[in-house]
């Protein structure tokens, strides 16, 4: 991307170009947010979809015009990859939530905040749709049998494949047919937000404020109630579950008259497809693209799953067994001993030859990384390692180590949690390279770091061409 673009249309807006610009943490999409300090304090984005720019900026001006609660866009590029917007803050409803919880409930600000945020759901979802012209709705106009399967796949291949757990494909797609019909038999038109969450919800000046609305779409207004209060690091109880949707079925009243047992009833359905959404997104984010929040968030999932398969799921039989054996599963995992494995991380010259493994178990991975672009063909990098930055940062500019740890991270990973499972002692993983120098190096080093971390099971880790020894003890998760 292209800083000066975004600065230019900054200065276009306001008259000046601005005095300071901070870049603002990412999430899980691709998007780049900045603060833009000056004659107005505004936030630049960045998204290399001009399509989903479009679908932002149209719903955030239709939004307005309904006296939602949404950021007002000022200005936007002429190629439509840069647009300026509102400035929020930093204060998000998620970071509260954090901070608000009193024992077994939250403070009253927090439940303040709650309140105002799923009292005004309906407003968006019923008020919103009029008028809405849905050929800027980004990739889907509504929710559909395409859409659903979408999610439902992104479960099965980016996590339930990943878990190593045991399917019959025909059967599992059956029951993934009766979902869908469940799910499109609630056919009530509205504003499907998609993805509503406290993460998406700004507080300013003790108000809520919408944000990422940019893949909605029509759809039943279950979803966004599925979506607010079963996110899964929000980590709701019951009874303020119950609070909130006694909340929402109040403000829903004047637009769509329903009994509160067919509404539980209908939730139930809409409550399991997207907590099977959010692991398959938690899954993708997490193992493949290695985004540290997302993994963290996949326990909180696994614990809302398990109290929903309390309920009964005739409908689902087949899906209901094999979640039960995966939460089943995941709860002997995270009961697994980390403290009696060892993980031996080398890095080395195939010039030298492959590390011996001293636990005499014959030498566990061997990883070649000399299909990798490789820096010490450069003269500015010859002197340097894997450990340095210029190093670090050719690696990752050229992406192509990343692809290739995302497929030696989700092996390795799935194999210390066995060796975890199964009361094992050692593993060793080696990543070779010529030299053993730039592309091992930085490997090696990944790999503990992130085993380390992931797993709290105690690492050494040898560079051994670089004469460097590092050991990263075990800890509790």
């Amino acid at each position: 991307m292209d800083t000066e673009k975004i600065e230019k249309l900054y200065a276009d807006y306001t008259g000046r170009f601005p005095e300071h610009i901070e870049v603002l943490p990412g999430a899980g999409s691709n998007r780049r947010y900045f603060r833009m300090r000056g004659t107005q304090n505004v936030i630049g984005v960045y998204g290399n979809s001009t399509e989903e720019n479009r679908a932002f900026i149209y719903m955030s001006n239709h939004f307005r015009r309904k006296g939602l609660p949404v950021p007002q866009v000022y200005a936007a590029s002429d190629d439509g990859m840069y647009y300026i917007e509102e400035d929020l803050g930093d204060t998000s409803l998620f970071s509260l939530i954090g901070k608000g919880r009193q024992g077994n409930g939250f403070s009253n600000e927090v439940n303040d905040l709650l309140k105002q945020t799923i009292h005004l759901l309906p407003r968006l979802q019923f008020e919103g749709i009029k008028g809405f012209d849905t050929q800027y709705c980004y990739p889907q106009a509504e929710f559909n049998r395409r859409t659903i399967f979408w999610d439902l796949n992104y479960f099965k291949y980016c996590f339930l494949k990943l878990s190593d757990a045991e399917f019959q494909e025909n059967l599992l797609e059956d029951d993934f047919e009766h979902l869908s019909e469940q799910l499109l038999s609630c056919n009530t038109p509205a504003f499907m937000y998609r993805d509503f969450q406290s993460r998406n919800v700004m507080i300013k000046e003790n108000c809520p404020y919408f944000i990422d609305f940019q893949g909605g779409r029509i759809g039943p207004f279950f979803y966004d109630v599925a979506s607010f209060l079963w996110q899964a690091k929000a980590n709701f109880s019951d009874s303020t579950r119950e609070t909130l949707l006694n909340e929402y079925i109040n403000a829903l009243q004047p637009y769509q008259v329903i009994d509160r047992t067919t509404f539980y009833e209908q939730l139930k359905h809409f409550v399991l497809f997207r907590t099977l959404q959010v692991l398959g997104a938690y899954g993708f984010r997490g193992y493949f693209e290695r985004k540290e929040h997302f993994i963290e968030s996949i326990p909180y999932a696994l614990n809302n799953l398990r109290h929903l398969l309390t309920n009964n799921f005739e409908e689902y039989p087949y899906l209901s067994q094999v979640l039960r054996k995966l939460v089943m599963r995941e709860d002997t995992a995270s009961h697994a001993d980390n403290s009696r494995l060892t993980v031996r991380v080398i890095s080395f010259s195939y010039r030298k030859g492959i590390p011996d493994d001293p636990s005499g178990n014959g030498g566990g991975y061997i990883f070649d990384c000399r299909a990798t672009h490789n820096p010490g063909k450069y003269e500015q990098y010859k002197s340097l390692t894997g450990l340095d930055i210029p190093v670090k940062r050719f690696l990752e500019t050229d992406g192509e180590i990343l692809s290739f740890l995302n497929h030696t991270d989700a092996l390795t990973a799935k194999h210390v949690q066995r060796y975890m499972e199964r009361g094992f002692s050692h593993l060793q993983i080696c990543f070779g390279c010529t030299g053993g120098q730039h592309r091992s190096v930085y490997a090696a080093q990944h790999a503990a770091e992130y085993i380390n971390k992931r797993f709290g099971v105690r690492v050494e880790l040898i560079h051994r061409e670089q004469s460097i020894e590092q050991s990263f003890p075990s800890h509790p998760l």
